[in-house]
């Protein structure tokens, strides 16, 4: 722990790095992938369990937490760490993408947006400096500007507009964010599925000489490929000695195909909601619980995993529980999905400092090719 945010890197393996980042509440070892607790919640775990996988860092959601339980009242109640009992760093988004995506009735103009609640219809703005202001009631240790994200495909002149308008809106998050010690605020690189805006973009941020850098605005239904294709574009592009997050991603193989890029941090609803819709992630690849095959096969998920619910619960226990719709099913399976996230990150982190990311990641591939055990 320091009393500043840093970032060090300490092992590179072809464009895969292996780094931490220091701060106040704790170090987070990257690549590093955070689980989403939206309303100061991962759903369906205990956050001991959470930690206790192996996670560094949570990431909690500006809009939700705005709207429930309020910013002012999260400040009164000790900051969202206090609230939630968790004691190492957060990171918050800026709420623009769920304004985006779940809000009604929006408005959006250079002043930033005014929306519609999706819980109760009350009217809200939210502005660049007033989604920094709740992110400084919450307290949450790494901030993200307030940007506009647009669904891909979209127009080209669309995307540039959105482009333009977050680079003008992460001038102001700087200034609304000024100096807080020991806490970062990120910029958002955006720019579609454009190359020229993507670079335009990131060369822009740079210029700000932010804590950290984020590419945004992928994983919002463009193939793997183009995401892939932005990121070789993107990440040259950004400043080595700083953590690049790709934000919202994803699935074990998008998240290993990325670090080859060279990114550091990711954060994806996917563990948890997969989970608890009785789909789990094992080094076997993908498994549906809710398949009858496994009504009768009394063998785990995984023997030679760690985390209880992989190892020690029968595969025909998770499948009863999943179809009966029991809290448990998805409880097990969330439980099961993040240790196997934290185990992949753990993975890719040792074979980037013994220098053999590359074989680490063929040969996960591999088993997840080959599947799931026969059927019995």
């Amino acid at each position: 722990m320091t009393e500043t945010f840093q970032f060090k890197l300490h092992a590179t393996d072809g464009k895969a790095r292996r780094g931490e980042v220091s701060m106040p509440r704790g170090t987070i070892r990257t690549p590093a992938f955070m689980p989403v607790g939206t309303v100061g919640t991962v759903k369906a775990m205990y956050l001991d369990q959470v930690k206790d996988l192996g996670a560094d860092i949570i990431l909690g959601n500006t809009y939700h937490l705005m709207l429930r339980p309020g910013a002012e009242r999260v400040a009164r109640l000790g900051g969202l760490h206090n609230l939630i009992r968790w004691k190492g760093p957060i990171l918050t988004d800026s709420g623009g993408f769920q304004v985006m995506s779940l809000a009604g009735l929006r408005k959006l103009d250079e002043q930033g947006v005014t929306f519609k609640s999706h819980v109760d219809g009350a009217l809200f703005h939210m502005s660049p400096e007033r989604s920094i202001e709740i992110q400084g009631l919450l307290d949450s240790d790494i901030q993200m500007q307030l940007d506009e994200c647009v669904a891909l495909p979209a127009e080209p002149k669309e995307i540039e507009r959105a482009m333009e308008m977050s680079l003008r809106w992460a001038e102001r998050c700087k200034v609304a964010f000024s100096d807080q010690p020991g806490k970062a605020m990120f910029g958002i690189v955006q720019g579609g599925d454009i190359p020229e805006l993507r670079v335009r973009s990131a060369e822009a941020l740079k210029g700000l000489d932010l804590k950290g850098y984020a590419v945004g605005g992928l994983a919002v239904g463009e193939p793997q490929e183009v995401m892939l294709r932005m990121l070789d574009i993107t990440c040259p592009a950004l400043p080595v000695e700083k953590p690049r997050y790709l934000m919202g991603v994803g699935t074990p193989d998008d998240i290993l195909r990325s670090v080859a890029h060279g990114i550091d941090m990711f954060d994806c609803v996917m563990p948890t909601r997969s989970g608890r819709h009785g789909l789990a992630f094992t080094r076997h690849g993908r498994i549906n619980l809710r398949n009858a095959r496994h009504a009768e096969d009394m063998r785990p998920l995984d023997e030679q995993s760690s985390c209880p619910a992989t190892r020690d619960y029968s595969r025909a226990y998770l499948h009863h529980l999943i179809r009966s719709n029991e809290s448990l099913g998805g409880m097990l399976l969330s439980w099961n999905n993040l240790a196997y996230y934290q185990e992949l990150m753990a993975g890719i982190r040792l074979a980037i400092e013994e220098g053999r990311f590359a074989d680490f990641m063929a040969e996960t591939q591999e088993t997840w090719r080959r599947g799931d055990l026969a059927p019995l």
